[in-house]
C-alpha cells in the first residue's frame, strides 16, 4: 500500500484498486461463478442466506482453486492487516448477483451489524468486480467516512433505502477491487438494467471473531488436507479458539436475517 492509501483506508473507509485482476483472472472467475449458478439453481446461496432479488452464492472457498487465489491475494491481505492488525482470518467467501430489473436496494449496513471494540475495528471486506458496476446496475453506495462514527445506520435513520446525502456509488470497471472498512454504511443499489451485475465478496475478520461461515465445518476435507500453511492460517482450520466462536456464533449479517 502506498502512503495515500493508507490515508483514505483510514479517513475514507475504502481504496480502489484499479484491474488487480487481470484479464485471465477475471475471465476465469466469471466462468466459475456463471457454472455454480447453473449447478445450483435456485438452492444457490443457502450455506449462508438468500436476499430478494438477487442471486447469491456460499461456502465459495470450497467451490474452486481460483477462489483460493482471490483470498489470498497480496495486496488485498495488505490492507486487510492495515484495518484490522496482524492478526485476521477469512470470514466468509460469497458471490451477490443483483438481478436485472429489479427494485431490491439493500438497507444500508456494516457487516455483522457491530461497531468497533475497545481493539479497533474488526470487520474488512473486498468487493471484486466482475461485471462493470455502473450508475444504473446496482452499484454498491457508501457513505466516506462513516466507519469512524461509531453508530450504526439503523439506530440513526429513518429509512434505511433512502438515498443519503453523503453517499457515493462506487463505479467501476470489471476486473477492479475495492476494499473497504466493513463498518462503513454501505448497501447496494437496484438493478435496472437487462443484465446482471456479479461481485465477489471476500471477508476477513479480527482472530477473536467468529467466522461469518465457519470454514473448518464446511470446507471438504481432502481440501483442508492439501491447502498450504498460509490458507490453514487464514481459514483458522487450525485455531481452536476460532472453532470455539465459531461453532456457537456463525452467520451474523448486517441487514439478511
Amino acid at each position: 500500500m502506498t502512503a495515500n492509501q493508507r490515508q483514505q483506508l483510514d479517513e475514507q473507509g475504502y481504496i480502489v484498486l484499479p484491474d488487480l485482476m487481470g484479464p485471465e483472472f477475471l475471465s476465469a472467475a466469471q466462468r466459475r461463478v456463471d457454472e455454480l449458478y447453473e449447478q445450483e439453481g435456485d438452492a444457490s446461496g443457502a450455506e449462508f442466506k438468500q436476499e430478494p432479488q438477487s442471486k447469491r452464492l456460499a461456502n465459495v472457498v470450497n467451490k474452486g482453486e481460483i477462489f483460493l487465489r482471490v483470498i489470498n491475494t497480496p495486496e488485498v491481505l495488505d490492507c486487510m492487516a492495515h484495518v484490522l492488525g496482524p492478526n485476521f482470518k477469512l470470514s466468509s467467501l460469497n458471490v451477490r448477483s443483483a438481478d436485472p430489473h429489479s427494485d431490491w436496494v439493500q438497507p444500508l449496513h456494516i457487516d455483522g451489524g457491530g461497531l468497533p471494540d475497545e481493539k479497533g475495528f474488526y470487520v474488512c471486506n473486498s468487493i471484486w468486480i466482475l461485471d462493470d458496476f455502473t450508475v444504473e446496475n446496482g452499484a454498491t453506495r457508501l457513505i466516506p467516512g462513516s466507519h469512524r462514527w461509531n453508530q450504526k445506520p439503523a439506530d440513526v435513520l429513518a429509512d434505511l433505502t433512502a438515498p443519503h446525502p453523503q453517499q457515493i456509488l462506487l463505479t467501476g470497471s470489471a476486473g477492479t477491487v475495492v476494499v473497504m472498512n466493513s463498518h462503513l454504511w454501505h448497501g447496494g443499489t437496484a438493478n435496472r438494467t437487462g443484465r446482471p451485475r456479479r461481485a465477489v465478496h471476500a471477508y476477513y475478520t479480527r482472530n477473536d471473531k467468529p467466522q461469518q461461515l465457519y470454514q473448518k465445518k464446511y470446507l471438504d476435507p481432502d481440501l483442508q488436507a492439501r491447502v498450504s500453511p498460509q490458507l490453514r492460517k487464514l481459514l483458522a482450520l487450525d485455531d481452536p479458539g476460532n472453532d470455539e466462536i465459531s461453532s456457537r456464533i456463525t452467520g451474523l449479517s448486517g441487514f439478511l436475517k
